[in-house]
């Protein structure tokens, strides 16, 4: 029984290596998103800077087309001026040319207000966009290190799961069956149980029978308030030399 029970304990020791592997490995995605967050958000900060200087060069541009059209329409009507055979279509078109004229100036006034504005707004995203690049390269930089962290756990995971394989061969069918059961619920699975009756696991009192039992058997039990496998320490102990 004692070669079942050391069969058992090698197998748990490499299942709680993947265990403490995996619980290193649990912080490097939260960090990774952590970081790729940041990214996004310096990303939207830069975007929503070139929406605003989008806007304003799309708002000179209308002003500017509105403003050219306004000059067409001011030379034709201008031109139509002299054919006009009554004093009172004559004032009106002339009315009309100089609310056109007035309403050029405006737009005119506002096209170089909004062109003063793209301005600052294009030496502000050009800042914006320098501090980007550099927290940009920063933030990858811290990125890649997480990845590579991140690979090198998961290989060595890998590998110890090679390891778990081989070593659960060596142990006993209905036992495996118990302890992967067990394992399943709560960590460690199997633990020893001390005089004068104490379970490793949950640190609850055994019998003074069953603990008895345990010792004598040299075997494998139940312990009957976490349900974890238990063994007497001493059975694990190597034998002192003769």
């Amino acid at each position: 029984m004692r070669d079942k029970l050391l069969s058992l304990a090698a197998l748990q020791r490499v299942d709680l290596d993947i265990a403490a592997l995996q619980k290193n490995a649990e912080a490097y995605p939260r960090e990774m998103a952590e970081l790729e967050k940041q990214l996004a958000a310096a990303k939207a900060a830069v975007d929503a800077e070139r929406s605003k200087l989008e806007q304003l060069d799309s708002q000179k541009r209308s002003l500017e087309e509105e403003i050219t059209e306004g000059k067409d329409k001011v030379r034709k009507w201008e031109a139509r001026l002299a054919e006009q055979r009554s004093t009172r279509e004559y004032s009106a078109l002339a009315r009309e040319i100089d609310i056109e004229k007035k309403g050029q100036q405006t737009r005119t006034e506002d096209a170089q207000e909004f062109g003063r504005q793209a301005g600052i707004q294009r030496e502000l995203l050009k800042a914006k966009e320098l501090d980007f690049t550099t927290t940009t390269q920063g933030l990858v930089a811290k990125l890649d290190v997480l990845r590579g962290k991140l690979a090198e756990v998961e290989a060595q995971v890998k590998a110890v799961d090679l390891t778990r394989q081989e070593s659960a061969k060596a142990v006993d069918a209905r036992l495996l069956r118990q302890y992967d059961v067990i394992r399943k619920r709560r960590t460690p699975a199997l633990v020893s149980v001390v005089a004068p009756g104490t379970c490793g696991g949950c640190r609850m009192n055994i019998p003074a029978q069953r603990f008895n039992q345990l010792v004598a058997s040299r075997g494998i039990d139940t312990c009957p308030a976490c349900s974890r496998m238990i063994y007497a320490a001493e059975v694990l102990e190597e034998p002192a030399a003769k």
